[in-house]
C-alpha cells in the first residue's frame, strides 16, 4: 500500500524493497515495478514485502525529531491512535489523504462523508465508528470480524444513498464475509 499523511507518501521516499511469493523466490522491486498509486500499488496479492530501503532529506536531528513529535501529537489529537483499529477504514474518494495544511478541503474526504451520513458513533455489536474520527472502525472489546464487516458495509450503502459516493474499502479484509455482512 502506497500508505501517507500530511501530503508525503511511502512512493516519495521508497528506494527498493525485497518481497517473497507465495513460491518462496526472493524479489526486488523498484518503485517503477510497484507502480504507486493513492493508497495501492500493483504487488500480487500473494507477495509479502520482508523490508523496503527509504531516503529521507538530510535535515537537523532536532528539528526532525520536533516535526516527529508534532506530526505524532496532531495524529492523537484527531485520530483513535489508543483505541483497537486497523486505521483509516476506507479510501478518500478525493483520491489523496489530509495534507494538514489550512487550505485541505474535507468535503470529499471518506470521515466527512461518513459524519454527514449521520455514522459518527455509530455501532453494531461489538464494533463501532469512532466518535472521534469516523472512518476508523473500532473493535470496542470482543467485535466478531462479521460485525466489523457488517459496520463497514452499512457505512458503505448509507454513505452511498446520502451523497452518491461509493466508499472503497481501504482495509484489506482476508477471508469471505459472514453472514451478517450483507
Amino acid at each position: 500500500m502506497n500508505a501517507g499523511c500530511y501530503g508525503s507518501y511511502m512512493a516519495d521516499h521508497l528506494i527498493d524493497a525485497q518481497a517473497v511469493t507465495r513460491q518462496g523466490v526472493r524479489v526486488t522491486l523498484t518503485p517503477a515495478d510497484l507502480r504507486f498509486g493513492y493508497r495501492e500499488t500493483h504487488l500480487p496479492a500473494d507477495w509479502v514485502i520482508t523490508s523496503a530501503r527509504l531516503r529521507a532529506a538530510p535535515g537537523d536531528p532536532d528539528r526532525l525529531h520536533a516535526k516527529m513529535a508534532d506530526q505524532l501529537a496532531r495524529r492523537d489529537e484527531s485520530q483513535p491512535t489508543r483505541e483497537r483499529s486497523a486505521g483509516s477504514t476506507f479510501r478518500n474518494p478525493a483520491g489523496f489523504s489530509s495534507t494538514g495544511q489550512a487550505d485541505d478541503v474535507h468535503d470529499l474526504k471518506a470521515w466527512s462523508l461518513i459524519d454527514r451520513a449521520g455514522l459518527r458513533g455509530h455501532s453494531w455489536g461489538g464494533a463501532q465508528m469512532s466518535e472521534k474520527h469516523p472512518n476508523f472502525l473500532l473493535n470496542t472489546g470482543g467485535a466478531t470480524a462479521a460485525e466489523l464487516e457488517a459496520l463497514g458495509e452499512l457505512v458503505r450503502r448509507r454513505v452511498l444513498e446520502e451523497s452518491g459516493h461509493d466508499l472503497q474499502w481501504e482495509v484489506i479484509r482476508v477471508g469471505d464475509p459472514g453472514p451478517d455482512a450483507d
